[in-house]
């Protein structure tokens, strides 16, 4: 029985048994149903045996084979039209099908965690359980587990792919035995040859897996449903090794499934999207979700016509007429991803198209980044890549020369003169930055998608595509050119390479972080060193302060980056195994991933020097690439890289303790708290705060006469140094009326990004100043996914009218609401 965890305190657990079962494929073929707010069809499930059971030795070769001889006599034979494998037959090269590796596979086992890694994982690298050692299961059936949640399963059937035609060239030692009760060995045998074929028959494998997938099945097998997992098994089969590689699974979402979101866009047309919420897709398709899973997958998807289908693809989907009224869209993806990273979103959308002559303005602008990298990064690339086996744009010198790779933007129609005003020009020109930077683009294209109102983040990267959130449109191209950033550094880290621990958040958000300022500063031309350096100075002390003020109000436990410490990345025996803290609903709201692996990326790059730092970064995408990474791989690499940094005494144990293993502020930030200050930009805003507490006080002492407009002259500020003016100004006691009239004037506040909007509606509530309550309703409508803070702001003020707009917002917003935002603001409120 699994265990029953309270799923909104409890750690996250990854149920699926990978260990002994290993997706490599998935096939998805479904259909989506707005007037139900269903997804339904079926997946087929291409598997490889598990680690646990492919170690072999001579013995063990013995073992399997006189097994193998006599299962050959005991099972009852069934029809049989292809020829079997002779096991004698098979080369010394690839062995026998489950049943051996070759022994540079067994030399690889001294390690003992050494099969969590993604590079020997994929190896067939085992921990010591023989593939013929059954005690451990006794006389039960083996168990399948594949992770599930808020999903209707209608029924699991093994998949006849030897029934395909042309199949019969993946048999290729076969010959005829007249034995055809061993067809289910040949069936496993053939998946085991479809998913090891070499990277450049890629589209043969596509193919074959899709005719695979519409094969016949050939028996329902027994399963059952729990809160996390979807158990399958086959009534005789004891073993991982005998049980079906291809397995068809029919199923339905639920409309409340908490990986997808069902609501209406911007222009009140319905649509639907992954969440990308702590259970990742679990409520969309079964999958097996630990990261070590990483797999290909295709699906075909159907829907009305006027829908558009976007999803984590390599190709540009054209859809075809699969009868009157109703059309299918196709994706694939030939390098292997973590499930999680799958994503569909399905809507009304609309193509950004740019003017013809904006068009030609952008692609001038890119021509400076359009640079190959440095003959060393290319003598990089020259080295033999060290994941698996897949087409891999490392190894391509036409990818390696691409600047931008090809992207398309859409939105719902209401929004479409907002996304060109900006967001189309910026797309190239970070693109463009992020390869002057870090080389290699990992993916072959790009879709963003502006995304419904409800989305609870900033944005979101997948393979191929970006969500963004319509909070990054207005006030200008700075938080839409930042967050765009962010969201490409993710192809790099977070997507081409992994944490294999999801505890280890920091991976991925830590280093985008770091690099949306280093991609933003380069895709500004415009500006000089010092005005980059200004920028960024004062967007370190921006995050120092969101820091501190995450640390003093959360719990301890939250604001470590290694929660499992030493233990992070091992797994059970089965694969399975658990995301601390995974589940914690205030957890989603936490940045303390993003700014702490940000403030230690960056006091690396200063200890280290930037050009050198950037050097080392390329040289650790081209290493792991592809591949799943724990903190001290890219440590010990960088401090490898750099010998002088151990000489000094820097440690990847002293940034364990310093930095990753405890909470709080870690010290050698504590001590770089007063430098920002510095800063021209920050000095500046000082000023200005300065003017407005002094005009604040003259107001205060003589309310009765009226200033002149002309008395105080306030300086243009940039969209950060805004937002450093209206924090300065929410530490001031009281400001009157007059003075929040004059700053929402001054700057007129109600056309900034949302950043800047959001402390002005802290401002707003902080003293109760009424004419701004039209604001706070706005924000809460239309940039949900900043807005869940102000909930509680409203509230503890203890003031009728603040808690009656709380409420209203609420009640407005709830329907379509993200789960764990609705329930943290539900608290809040009742």
């Amino acid at each position: 029985m699994e265990t029953q965890l309270d799923p909104m305190k409890d750690d996250l657990p990854l149920m699926a048994n990978t260990s002994y079962m290993l997706v490599k494929h998935y096939v998805l073929d479904l259909d989506v149903d707005f007037k139900s707010k269903v997804i339904e069809g079926s997946i087929v499930l291409f598997f490889e045996t598990g680690s646990q059971y492919r170690k072999t030795s001579s013995a063990g070769k013995e073992c399997c084979q006189s097994q193998f001889d006599e299962i050959c006599k005991m099972r009852a034979s069934e029809p049989c039209h292809i020829p079997m494998i002779n096991v004698s037959t098979c080369s010394s090269k690839t062995e026998c099908n489950d049943f051996a590796v070759s022994g540079k596979e067994e030399e690889a086992t001294s390690d003992e965690n050494s099969n969590h890694s993604n590079n020997e994982q994929a190896s067939g690298i085992s921990s010591s359980k023989d593939c013929c050692d059954i005690e451990d299961h006794g006389n039960k059936d083996f168990l399948l587990v594949l992770d599930c949640c808020d999903l209707s399963v209608l029924k699991v059937e093994e998949v006849d792919v030897a029934a395909v035609s042309g199949i019969e060239k993946f048999t290729r030692s076969a010959k005829l035995t007249g034995v055809s009760k061993e067809l289910e060995n040949l069936r496993n045998r053939i998946v085991h040859e479809l998913v090891t074929l070499p990277a450049d028959r890629w589209k043969e494998q596509l193919h074959y897996f899709n005719h695979c997938s519409q094969a016949p099945g050939c028996g329902e097998l027994l399963f059952s449903t729990g809160t996390w997992s979807l158990e399958i098994r086959k009534s005789g089969v004891q073993t991982p090794v005998d049980f079906p590689h291809a397995i068809r699974i029919w199923y339905k979402t639920k409309p409340e499934g908490r990986s997808v979101a069902w609501t209406t866009d911007q222009s009140g047309r319905p649509c639907v999207y992954t969440m990308g919420s702590p259970i990742n897709n679990r409520a969309l398709f079964p999958c097996q979700e630990p990261p070590i899973a990483l797999s290909t997958w295709q699906a075909s998807v159907r829907t009305a016509a006027g829908f558009v289908v976007l999803m984590s693809g390599e190709n540009s989907a054209e859809p075809v007429q699969h009868q009157e009224g109703i059309l299918s869209w196709y994706y694939y993806v030939s390098m292997p991803m973590p499930a999680s990273t799958f994503t569909i979103a399905v809507g009304c959308w609309q193509e950004v198209k740019q003017q013809s002559f904006k068009q030609k303005a952008a692609i001038g602008t890119n021509t400076e980044f359009s640079l190959p990298p440095s003959q060393t990064d290319l003598r990089w690339h020259e080295e033999i890549c060290g994941h698996v086996e897949y087409p891999c744009r490392f190894q391509n010198p036409a990818a390696r020369l691409q600047a931008v790779i090809p992207y398309r933007v859409f939105a719902a129609w209401c929004l479409m003169e907002s996304c060109e005003e900006y967001l189309l020009q910026l797309v190239p020109q970070c693109l463009s930055a992020a390869y002057a930077t870090l080389g290699t683009h990992p993916f072959s294209r790009l879709d963003v998608l502006i995304v419904p109102s409800n989305f609870s983040s900033l944005g979101m990267a997948s393979p191929h595509i970006i969500f963004l959130s319509q909070s990054v449109l207005p006030g200008g191209s700075h938080l839409c050119g930042t967050r765009l950033c962010h969201e490409i550094a993710h192809a790099w880290f977070g997507l081409a390479i992994g944490a294999r621990d999801w505890t280890e958040e920091w991976i991925s958000e830590g280093f985008a972080t770091f690099l949306e300022d280093i991609f933003w500063a380069r895709a500004q031309q415009q500006l000089s060193h010092d005005e980059i350096k200004g920028q960024q100075e004062l967007k370190a002390l921006l995050r120092w302060r969101r820091l501190r003020d995450e640390v003093q109000n959360s719990e301890e436990e939250l604001q470590v980056l290694r929660p499992k410490k030493e233990s992070t990345g091992e797994l059970s025996e089965s694969g399975a195994s658990v995301v601390k803290y995974g589940l914690k609903a205030e957890k989603i709201f936490m940045q303390v991933h993003y700014l702490k692996g940000y403030f230690l990326l960056r006091s690396l790059a200063r200890k280290i020097g930037e050009v050198s730092y950037l050097a080392s970064l390329r040289k650790f995408v081209v290493k792991f690439h592809g591949q799943l990474v724990l903190s001290q791989d890219f440590l010990s690499m960088l401090l490898e890289d750099i010998p002088k940094q151990k000489q000094s005494g820097l440690t990847v144990e002293s940034i364990f303790q310093n930095w990753l293993d405890t909470s709080g502020i870690p010290k050698p930030l504590l001590e770089e708290g007063e430098t920002w200050k510095k800063c021209q930009l920050v000095r500046q805003v000082s000023g200005e705060v300065t003017k407005w507490i002094q005009t604040n006080r003259r107001i205060r002492k003589s309310s009765k006469k009226k200033m002149k407009q002309d008395e105080v002259v306030f300086q243009q500020l940039l969209p950060d140094q805004l937002v450093l003016l209206l924090e300065f100004l929410l530490e001031e006691k009281t400001l009157c009326p007059r003075i929040l009239q004059s700053l929402e004037r001054t700057y007129q506040l109600q056309e900034q990004d949302a950043e800047v909007r959001h402390r002005w509606c802290e401002l707003v509530i902080k003293h109760k100043y009424e004419p701004g309550y039209g604001d706070i309703e706005r924000f809460l409508r239309e940039d949900q996914a900043m807005g869940v803070y102000l909930y509680g702001e409203l509230m503890v003020n203890e003031d009728a009218k603040q808690q009656e707009l709380a409420r209203k917002c609420f009640a407005a917003a709830q329907e379509h609401m993200d789960a764990s935002s609705a329930k943290v603001v539900a608290e809040m409120l009742f």
